[in-house]
């Protein structure tokens, strides 16, 4: 991304940005930088296209996005190119990342009308006299604001969601990889036969603010933590709910009866892979005390061949947001002068568009490298006592999003202490590939979810309905009520409620 090109008087031009190639620094695309009047307009077309695409029925709705899903599965290649291009991630991790962004849309399609759609509920004895149901409505226009680590899958949490819901949707994809999310609003509006259901608003940092200001009944957000607070207070001039994911510090655990063969190469996929950034990837690694030898031998022979680079036989790419080079070199620089030993890669791997994969040892718990995220191709790998002391040092810190632990015995015992929003057992991020499952964090990690049911609900707003089906036995809503109604409801609500045990 460079930076954008301002409008004169005499010339006129609209200001642009481009698009970089970060293994190359090649111009990928050119693309406008849109403002508060062009965000406006964007989400005054969707509010229209709201009314259109919210009055359809799930079936109808299901029918054009399981129509989308068809489309990209079919372009897969030339969006995988896309995102290779603009993210510098290898071919394969990027198909990898659209076929599963394709299995939600499929799922979410298929299921909304199970969740959302009306339900009954017990009146209960009090209300005996009525029929009650719950139904979720859609909001109306809902704001998206992307990241550019993975920019198919994450904002298609979103996405797809909140259509599947009935909301008309407005993206603002990041500025590294708004080619990306042209390609996908452009398919989606080739399949609604133009409709603006699914816009894209191009720009940086203050585009996404005027689009936090704007019409929107909702926006969702994944990035920074720092910029998830902006947002929020963005947001708030409206009372406009967000949705916010910001990362996290996830952890793999390890314990004496683990498989260190897989664990091991889950722990090298989890931190490395996407050249580490990636906001579930692992950063930190707690291993058994009794076991901890053989997992780094096993991962260092493991590790031996893997590399960046920009050829065919590098399994990394580069880091995709320059700035990001300069932290991770600081967070290895202060974990070896805090006394980290140095397994593979150090200070040496950081050059000026990749990091070459870097594997530290008892790396001391107060270093950066612990306590923020790095987002970047390295682990830290430490020993541990017991796993109550890899739960405790897991859950030392302010994010909660993810991780992951391998045990044979008391892997979902140990996983169900970390204080996280998603844990894997025996394997690595299978959590983001299960549609049914939720997906987001606590704490610093941010809050509110996307994927399964409860994605779809945070599109929506709970409708209750009642609907008189008889006289009631007692009118307990009516001035005309009496003494005597009184003295039965009292009596009914001690029969239900007083119980046999009272406080003494």
């Amino acid at each position: 991304m460079t930076a954008t090109l301002e409008p004169t008087a005499e010339s006129g031009t609209a200001p642009t940005f481009e698009s970089l190639n970060p293994a190359n620094g090649d111009v990928v695309g050119t693309f406008p930088v849109q403002g508060k009047t062009e965000v406006d307009a964007a989400v005054a077309r969707a509010r229209e296209a709201a009314a259109w695409w919210g009055g359809l029925s799930f079936k109808e709705r299901g029918d054009y996005l399981l129509t989308w899903r068809s489309v990209i599965t079919r372009r897969i290649a030339q969006l995988a190119e896309l995102s290779h291009r603009e993210t510098g991630k290898p071919h394969g991790d990027a198909q990898l990342e659209i076929i599963i962004a394709i299995d939600h849309i499929a799922w979410v399609a298929k299921h909304a009308k199970k969740i959302l759609g009306p339900q009954k509920v017990s009146p209960g004895l009090l209300m005996a006299n009525q029929a009650a149901s719950v139904e979720y409505h859609p909001l109306g226009v809902v704001g998206v604001i992307g990241p550019w680590n993975y920019p198919v899958f994450t904002p298609m949490g979103s996405i797809a969601y909140a259509l599947a819901a009935g909301n008309s949707v407005v993206f603002k994809p990041s500025e590294y990889t708004p080619g990306v999310g042209q390609w996908l609003a452009d398919t989606f509006t080739e399949v609604v036969h133009g409709r603006p259901v699914l816009q894209v608003v191009t720009g940086l940092g203050e585009t996404g603010a005027a689009l936090c200001t704007a019409d929107i009944d909702k926006l969702a957000f994944t990035g920074s933590g720092p910029t998830g607070k902006k947002v929020m207070a963005a947001c708030a001039q409206n009372l406009t709910p967000v949705l916010i994911e910001a990362g996290g510090k996830d952890s793999l655990i390890v314990d004496e009866d683990a498989d260190l063969n897989k664990a091991a190469e889950a722990a090298l996929w989890g931190g490395m892979s996407n050249a580490g950034q990636t906001c579930i990837g692992t950063e930190r690694v707690y291993v058994h005390e009794k076991v901890f030898d053989a997992f780094m031998k096993e991962i260092t022979e493991q590790a031996k061949d893997l590399r960046a680079g920009d050829d065919p036989g590098a399994k990394l790419g580069p880091i995709t947001m320059p700035s990001q080079i300069g932290i991770i070199k600081s967070h290895i620089d202060d974990a070896i002068a805090k006394g980290a030993t140095v397994v593979m890669g150090g200070s040496d791997a950081v050059g000026e568009r990749f990091v070459q994969p870097t594997i530290l040892t008892h790396v001391p718990e107060d270093s950066t490298e612990i306590t923020e995220e790095t987002f970047g191709p390295t682990l830290a790998i430490n020993p541990v006592a017991s796993m109550d002391e890899a739960v405790e040092l897991t859950n030392a810190t302010s994010y909660g999003l993810a991780g992951s632990v391998f045990a044979k015995k008391n892997g979902v015992d140990i996983a169900r202490r970390v204080r996280s929003g998603m844990t894997s057992v025996n394997s690595v991020i299978a959590f983001a590939a299960v549609p049914g499952l939720p997906f987001g964090g606590v704490g610093q990690s941010g809050f509110g979810r996307i994927h399964g049911p409860d994605g779809l609900k945070e599109f929506t707003y709970a409708k209750a309905i009642t609907r008189q089906r008889m006289k009631p036995l007692m009118m307990l809503t009516s001035f005309a009520r009496d003494a005597k109604t009184d003295g039965k409801a009292l009596k009914l609500i001690t029969v239900m409620h007083g119980g046999k045990k009272t406080l003494r």
